[in-house]
């Protein structure tokens, strides 16, 4: 592997933006620390401990941080979109579309579908043997949360195209109308009382978020202080004299959460750090600029995603490992407790590492094979387009179900609400299967391949 990360590095083009690349990086990395650190877990299950001690919930204003990977998501987006369009400038939109949807969801899903088959015939195998209480069961149930996150990603792959033509002609305007309808959408939930209104904002205040990510691939966040300043202040006086938490990070037992369903608050905070961040572009370049740092960068890249799917495994496997051997977890946020975080991040990180050694694999691209219609541009199939739409819908409605229901009661047939439908663990695993492969068929032969900024 090393090898091959000091070739990926060195073959690193003069115009790439590789600061985009270590924000994805450390976007994610500082989402998988913070869920080591949050978790409050006792011998009678999983508990918040910024619910246990509240006066560190200011922290989630700096470390809830997902804004800034949907943000660079819009930026590679538009870049693999319009390259896409360039290289087959006389191909069919439907062609462009379904190639731009499997070259984005492949490194995407290839692992997602790894990690659920895996997770989901352990399940089986653990329930039919008769267990799933304790520490297993809040596992099973909370192992696949963070696949909300995938699900996202996926309506926003799935709707680059259409909000890049809005981009493209009313440029920050686009955004103020995602921006408005997250307010409205607020208005109708906290003023009138309108119920189920306040789950629109799922989209709108994401899609908003990676409207930016445009915006900044056409050099049209100029005043990155003036950004951050505003979506500050307006988050402190929305917390501060509005119905919003302070915390950005959901909060067990809340009755209104920032992130679940978003609110404008969240969104405002998602403006002061993508302006933070820009304002931090051009001494991180230059970091970027020594070749043992970019490598560094090159290397995490390359197994972010499948880090990231596991590294709740991980964490729930060191807490398992040490109640197995008999060692005491001590009371959330007490002396004891505060002491172990260093063994329990260090074997957490150490077993993640170890299944990304198992699983990285499935996380890299796969390349075309010599004389397959991919490599020899043979035209797309007619209605290609409409087959990649229906299967990113199939494959989002599968992640967000699996997030929702776990694994937890598959012998029981438990579900959980999608949408007003309820959905069960198999319901939902098969949608993401079959999705995936309708994206897979409609993807081929259209002769169109993409590259640049990876998701």
């Amino acid at each position: 592997m090393g090898s091959s990360v000091r070739e990926l590095a060195g073959a690193t083009p003069a115009t790439r933006d590789r600061y985009v690349d270590l924000l994805r990086v450390a976007s994610l990395g500082a989402v998988v620390l913070g869920h080591w650190l949050m978790a409050a877990v006792t011998p009678d299950g999983v508990g918040n401990l910024l619910a246990v001690v509240p006066e560190l919930q200011p922290l989630t204003w700096l470390l809830q941080v997902m804004p800034v990977f949907f943000f660079v998501g819009g930026f590679s987006h538009a870049l693999s979109y319009r390259s896409l369009l360039r290289k087959r400038p006389a191909g069919s939109e439907d062609s462009v579309y379904s190639a731009f949807l499997r070259a984005r969801l492949q490194r995407l899903l290839r692992p997602t579908t790894v990690f659920v088959l895996v997770w989901g015939a352990a399940a089986l195998l653990v329930q039919l043997l008769g267990g799933g209480g304790g520490l297993t069961g809040v596992t099973l149930r909370m192992v696949t949360q963070p696949l909300w996150f995938i699900g996202i990603y996926l309506a926003m792959v799935a709707f680059t195209p259409s909000l890049l033509k809005l981009h493209e002609r009313y440029g920050w305007g686009a955004f103020a109308g995602l921006a408005g309808a997250a307010l409205a959408v607020d208005v109708l939930r906290f003023a009138a009382e309108v119920p189920y209104v306040e789950f629109l904002n799922f989209a709108f205040v994401w899609l908003a978020v990676h409207q930016l990510g445009f915006l900044r691939a056409d050099g049209r966040i100029r005043r990155p202080a003036l950004l951050a300043g505003a979506g500050l202040v307006t988050a402190i006086a929305l917390v501060a004299f509005g119905p919003y938490p302070l915390s950005m990070v959901g909060m067990p037992g809340e009755k209104v959460s920032n992130m679940a369903p978003p609110t404008l608050a969240l969104l405002c905070h998602g403006l002061w750090l993508v302006g933070a961040v820009e304002l931090l572009r051009a001494p991180a370049a230059r970091l970027l600029e020594r070749p043992r740092v970019w490598r560094t960068v090159v290397a995490a890249n390359g197994v972010a995603m499948t880090a990231f799917l596991w590294h709740l495994t991980a964490m729930f496997g060191v807490y398992g490992a040490l109640l197995a051997l008999g060692v005491g977890l001590p009371e959330p946020a007490s002396a004891a407790w505060w002491a172990q975080v260093p063994l329990r991040l260090a074997l957490a990180a150490a077993l993640t590492a170890g299944l990304v050694a198992a699983f990285r694999a499935f996380e890299r691209p796969v390349s075309a094979a010599p004389g397959s219609p991919e490599a020899l541009g043979s035209p797309g199939a007619t209605g290609a387009g409409p087959l990649a739409a229906l299967g990113a819908t199939l494959c989002l409605l599968g992640v967000l179900g699996l997030s929702m229901v776990g694994f937890g009661g598959l012998l029981d047939g438990r579900t959980a609400l999608l949408i007003a439908v309820p959905v069960s663990a198999p319901a939902a695993v098969a949608m993401t299967l079959g999705g995936w492969l309708l994206v897979e068929r409609a993807g081929r032969g259209t002769g169109v391949r993409a590259g640049l900024q990876r998701p």
